[in-house]
């Protein structure tokens, strides 16, 4: 098929009419030689939990080891646990930690009561506060969600400065736990935050 065109002044020029898809595959083909594998693409970002909590403890210590943050890491709920109900220290930096720990500490309050927990100065917490690092002095623990609302484990983050840790924190917490998949989406509510 083609088709003409007059410019003022011109005789007819005949222009051959490009066809819609002139390669002649079906829309849905590679292109360039490329397939774009998106299967792939989810497949890489929904890894497992692991990883997950390994990227974000990496992240999370890189952008704030030099503003306060002494130690970040992951307790999983252990129900199972021969002593009865316990948190078992998953990814972590950028030292060791406790593990297993009871609930009686701060990550346990986080847990059991289902809500975000700012302890300004740990030494106000006498015998319920589990000290891994005698130069730690504040704390701030966020509880991880399963889509159906269980609870399934707690972000810990300590600091040696009193008071690093305020509210603004722990919402920063939460999105970056959501956007990572460890955390199931919640309404925001800063009084649900325990401040001690």
């Amino acid at each position: 098929m083609t088709s003409s065109t007059n410019a003022p002044g011109t005789a007819p020029v005949s222009v051959p009419a490009v066809p819609a898809n002139p390669s002649g595959n079906p829309p849905h083909a590679p292109v360039g030689g490329f397939r774009r594998d998106y299967v792939s693409v989810l497949a890489c970002a929904q890894v497992d939990r692991e990883v997950r909590m390994k990227r974000t403890v990496d992240m999370l210590w890189e952008a704030f080891n030099h503003h306060g943050l002494s130690w970040i890491g992951f307790y999983v709920f252990d129900s199972d646990a021969e002593a009865g109900q316990e948190l078992v220290l998953e990814e972590c930096r950028n030292k060791p930690a406790c593990s297993p720990i009871g609930l009686h500490g701060c990550c346990g309050r986080s847990l059991t009561e289902r809500r975000p927990l700012i302890v300004r100065d740990v030494r106000t917490l006498g015998p319920n506060y589990i000290a891994c690092d005698p130069a730690d002095m504040s704390e701030a623990v966020v509880p991880l969600f399963n889509p159906d609302g269980t609870v399934w484990g707690v972000l810990d983050a300590d600091s040696h400065h009193i008071g690093a840790f305020e509210p603004a924190d722990i919402d920063g917490f939460i999105k970056v736990l959501e956007m990572m998949g460890l955390s199931a989406p919640r309404a925001a509510n800063p009084a649900d935050t325990i401040v001690l």
